[in-house]
């Protein structure tokens, strides 16, 4: 079937079936996966390359069959957030606090050696001094979704390794929307102080907010009302999505809304069963956000960053452990801990994809740096996920030895 397939077909009553409406499009995508999932089982490797790659076997760039690109990327958002509010509902606020405490100045200090080691290596390819310190800020994130999904549920929500981890992905989750808020507002001097203090100041109102909730209008609720299991879920998912969008509203992301709407709900008797009920729908967004990575990214124009890209996401897979490892030590954690957290956050983060897109139509970065950063951030997001899944205990590990729930 060609790249530019129809997009309808004659039905059997002389109607016409929309190729692009959700109906198809989930269909496509779920069918497809379930296909490339067998695969990657049966030759054992990790499932998330093989949604990846049918992502880009079906999407606008591949064969076509999917081009509804906007709807899919919106629905893989929504699995990042209930993925982080379920994990938000399995923190203990205090332990979160002391972990918050001691990694800032990690998450600070190689934010700040990642954009060099990107500005130096893109600026050694002959890219602009604008696009070369946007391709830096955009690669020095690590995949919030590969970081928590990756890791064990029970080292996430019992061990020093996940406090760690999530902490370190919370801060770059912060410095992500200053960078955000800066390409969004004008040059002024004033635009960019704000841009800066907007997430400090905004970020514990929205917690105080979510806390005074949960205290006096959920929890009242639910306690009246938990034997109706329909109502809870109902509950839960309004509560989620609903924080999520007011801190978008506010100027921080959905996907830190909803982290926080997670531990305000976390002391209650009732949080464990949410996590339960919401996991099946965390996972069916989370099968679409992979899907809409690889549907994304243009083959056709690899050719010309393909040999950046490369060293970009070599240097990147190879140097982020080593510096994690190093700063790591610094505040007295374990070597062991300190390689193994390096290298589950080896990767470039989704947030680079967003960075890139508002770059871009800000008029900041040129389409070339666009296409480099899309290329560096999906090969590393493929290669760390194979590393992490091949060596390190996962939940979807294919050598039984490693596989942990």
């Amino acid at each position: 079937m060609s790249r530019r397939i129809a997009a309808h077909v004659m039905h059997e009553h002389g109607e016409f079936m929309d190729f692009g409406g959700i109906t198809f499009t989930f269909a496509a995508i779920f069918l497809g996966a379930a296909v490339f999932a067998s695969i990657a089982l049966y030759t054992r490797q990790p499932i998330i390359i093989a949604y990846i790659i049918l992502g880009a076997a079906l999407g606008p760039f591949g064969t076509g069959l999917v081009s509804n690109t906007a709807l899919v990327s919106d629905a893989g958002h929504v699995g990042i957030i209930f993925l982080l509010f379920l994990l938000g509902l399995d923190m203990q606020p205090k332990a979160l606090l002391n972990s918050m405490k001691s990694s800032s100045w990690v998450a600070l200090a190689s934010s700040g050696i990642y954009i060099a080691i990107g500005y130096a290596i893109t600026r050694g390819f002959g890219f602009a001094h604008n696009d070369a310190l946007l391709v830096g800020a955009a690669l020095m994130f690590s995949s919030t979704i590969i970081g928590i999904k990756l890791l064990p549920t029970t080292v996430l929500h019992h061990k020093h390794l996940g406090e760690v981890l999530v902490a370190l992905l919370l801060f770059q989750d912060l410095i992500a929307i200053v960078v955000l808020v800066w390409l969004q507002s004008s040059d002024t001097g004033t635009s960019v102080i704000w841009s800066v203090a907007r997430p400090l100041i905004m970020l514990p109102l929205l917690a105080m907010g979510c806390w005074a909730a949960v205290r006096f209008i959920l929890i009242p609720l639910i306690a009246r009302f938990d034997r109706y299991h329909e109502y809870i879920f109902l509950l839960s998912v309004g509560w989620c999505l609903g924080i999520a969008e007011l801190a978008a509203l506010m100027g921080l992301s959905a996907e830190v809304g909803a982290f926080i709407a997670g531990v305000a709900v976390a002391t209650s008797p009732i949080a464990q069963y949410i996590a339960v009920s919401l996991k099946p729908l965390r996972d069916f967004f989370l099968v679409i956000f992979f899907f809409s990575v690889g549907a994304q990214f243009d083959v056709s124009a690899l050719p010309s960053v393909a040999a950046a890209a490369v060293v970009l996401a070599l240097s990147f897979l190879c140097l982020k452990p080593v510096v994690y490892q190093m700063l790591l030590r610094g505040v007295s954690e374990s070597p062991k801990l300190a390689w193994n957290l390096g290298f589950r956050l080896g990767q470039c983060s989704e947030f680079a994809l967003l960075i890139a897109v508002v770059a871009l139509e800000s008029g900041r970065l040129s389409p070339t740096a666009h296409t480099l950063i899309q290329a560096t951030t999906i090969l590393t997001l493929l290669i760390s996920s194979y590393l992490v899944v091949t060596r390190f205990p996962t939940p979807i590990a294919s050598n039984d030895a490693l596989r942990r729930d």
